[in-house]
């Protein structure tokens, strides 16, 4: 046999495996980019039902896309177990109403926030879970009542939060305007809603209209605003829900 195709095969033999290894080492051994932070939307109903939910799904959903971070969307409380809600920095109650979650499902998410993550309650969020005293220290206050929608002026009393910092000292807009009971204490109030600008106000001349706390290990924001369709198309209503998912994402 010539000393050549000899001496060309035992290259092979030689240079193969060193080839493939630095192929496997270059392609595995890369820094892979970070998945990005997630939070999960939440919005069962099982009182009245918000026509607004879809809009306010999809204004969440470009949020996460402008902002990097996903959003998952569901109305399955199935979703709320311990394996499931550990994938998430931030869950947002999207005009929930009434009970839910069962009572696993519940002591999931207790566990879930006293491990330090974060939940958003927009609008209906205080019109859910009654009998869960856990919850309305969660969420801060309880729906009493409301009356019609009409137009109203918020007054920021925070402009050092991401969630108003952008907004005016006055700010005008359409909504339905809660009325609350069971104010939970430690609350950091970063907005107002002035009861001389609409009429069917009964919190008096300090109603929260939004705040946020640290609570049992993890943070909490809520507004009051995003009963209507159209709040989800309203810049600054837009920039202080993500100010908020911001917040309880723990960013």
């Amino acid at each position: 046999m010539s000393a050549l195709p000899l001496l060309a095969r035992r290259c092979r033999q030689t240079l193969l495996p060193l080839l493939t290894a630095a192929l496997l080492s270059s392609s595995f051994g890369r820094p892979q980019p970070a998945a990005p932070p997630a939070i999960l939307v939440f919005s069962k109903t099982a009182g009245f039902h918000h026509n607004s939910i879809p809009a306010g799904l999809a204004a969440l959903q470009q949020l996460g896309q402008a902002h990097r971070f996903r959003v998952d969307t569901t109305s399955d409380n199935s979703r709320f177990t311990p394996e499931q809600l550990r994938t998430y920095r931030a869950v947002v109650f999207l005009n929930t109403t009434q009970d839910v979650l069962t009572d696993p499902q519940q002591q999931a998410f207790e566990a879930y926030i006293r491990a330090g993550n974060g939940f958003v309650g927009i609008h209906a969020a205080a019109d859910t879970e009654y009998d869960w005293p856990w919850y309305n220290g969660l969420v801060g206050a309880y729906f009493l009542s409301h009356p019609q929608v009409q137009t109203a002026t918020v007054r920021r009393t925070s402009a050092r939060h991401a969630a108003t910092a952008h907004l005016p000292a006055a700010w005008p807009r359409t909504d339905e305007w809660y009325n609350f009971k069971s104010l939970a204490p430690g609350l950091t109030v970063l907005a107002t809603l002035d009861e001389t600008t609409y009429s069917g106000g009964t919190n008096g001349p300090t109603h929260p209209f939004a705040w946020y706390h640290a609570y049992d290990g993890g943070r909490a924001f809520y507004t009051a605003g995003g009963h209507t369709p159209e709040s989800y198309r309203e810049p600054l209503f837009l920039q202080h829900l993500l100010g908020g998912i911001r917040y309880a994402m723990g960013k």
